[in-house]
């Protein structure tokens, strides 16, 4: 009879079907997040500019239907990818200034540490009009970290394989 109780017990989790994962549906809220982008190749920051429409359209789409207002979203730049907002580069990071442009008009403040752009020789002149120059990014980091905003940090890899490839 032990056998018989415990070759059901064994057996039993086999009979169930799986159904698959479950959604869920996250009561969001309003929105404090500080985008920390410190990237070693200026290239990358297109990718990381979808961590931003990440975040953004969930929430702006339905059910949560937030306007862009309530969510106070900021970009700290401070690596390689500093070179994209300088005007004189405008050829070359053209799509990811013009995204960028996007999320600023839609309430995305862009800050520069002025540290970093100083080791790279630019003044505030060199800036596009919807990027704030700071005086640093570490106590960006640290300021708004205290004022409540969760610092997101986007890790943009190199893919080698394609999607096909992994499944």
């Amino acid at each position: 009879m032990k056998i018989l109780v415990l070759l059901i017990l064994l057996l039993s989790p086999l009979a169930h079907a799986d159904k698959g994962a479950s959604f869920v549906q996250t009561p969001y809220t309003e929105q404090k997040v500080l985008f920390d982008f410190y990237l070693d190749d200026p290239q990358k920051i297109n990718a990381a500019l979808y961590w931003i429409r990440s975040l953004m359209n969930p929430l702006m789409g339905s059910p949560y239907d937030m306007a862009p207002e309530s969510l106070d979203l900021k970009v700290i730049i401070h690596g390689t990818e500093i070179v994209t907002v300088a005007r004189k580069n405008y050829k070359k990071y053209r799509d990811a200034v013009e995204r960028m442009r996007y999320y600023a008009e839609l309430g995305v403040e862009f800050r520069v540490c002025g540290l970093a752009a100083a080791d790279y020789g630019y003044r505030n002149e060199d800036f596009y009009d919807f990027i704030k120059v700071t005086p640093s990014a570490i106590t960006e980091l640290a300021h708004w970290q205290l004022q409540g905003f969760a610092v997101i940090r986007p890790i943009v890899m190199e893919k080698k394989l394609s999607i096909e490839e992994i499944r």
